[in-house]
């Protein structure tokens, strides 16, 4: 285990340097993120002046629709029209999942796909998403809870949860779309589960 931990250490330190030398073209070429929207063989072009304005816009674009699409969790060869097919979501008031941090809280839900896609908000707010990587790291800081449709005890979600004292409830499927954004929920990470109090939208 040491020697396999080690091995991969000093490879990924090969990919840092890839993912510096990338984001510093992003930078230099004032891509927007967009370098990694590009293949290796555009990289030659970009430096050679070449704009990739359309290109970049309609790979954005493409990349939203895909992402649109439902995908189940598990996926069986004899029943790939599954990809796509609207989920069958039960309309309930109390939601069980797993509780990953202990703790009950009560805020309005703030309901995101993307860590990106976030205006100001008012402290006290439940996030509820998919899952989390580092890049949502910053909105536990004003947060009250967090639910996750995926996730387990040692998820990025989960420990950060933790680290910051947030009630947390994990493995509520289709939590975004269940989840109206400005609804009023109990999340409760002893019992893992997430009462929703009201069912009013968001005047905002």
């Amino acid at each position: 285990m040491p020697f396999r931990e080690t091995a991969k250490f000093y490879l990924m330190l090969g990919y840092e340097l890839i993912r510096e030398a990338l984001l510093e073209l992003d930078r230099r070429f004032s891509l927007n993120d967009g370098i990694f929207y590009l293949t290796p063989e555009e990289l030659p072009r970009l430096l050679n002046g070449d704009r990739f304005d359309e290109v970049l816009a309609a790979r954005r674009w493409r990349r939203d629709q895909l992402l649109e699409i439902e995908v189940p969790d598990v996926l069986f060869s004899d029943d790939l029209e599954a990809i796509g097919r609207p989920p069958d979501i039960e309309d309930r008031d109390q939601l069980h999942g797993l509780g990953v941090s202990t703790g009950v809280a009560t805020g309005r839900a703030v309901v995101m796909t993307e860590p990106t896609a976030v205006s100001d908000l008012e402290p006290g707010y439940v996030l509820v998403c998919p899952s989390t990587d580092p890049g949502w790291t910053p909105l536990f800081l004003n947060a009250a809870a967090l639910v996750m449709e995926r996730g387990g005890m040692l998820s990025h979600g989960a420990v950060v949860a933790r680290e910051y004292g947030l009630p947390a409830v994990v493995n509520i499927p289709h939590a975004v779309q269940r989840i109206r954004n400005g609804q009023m929920m109990r999340v409760d990470g002893f019992r893992g589960t997430v009462a929703l109090v009201e069912g009013s939208d968001d005047p905002s």
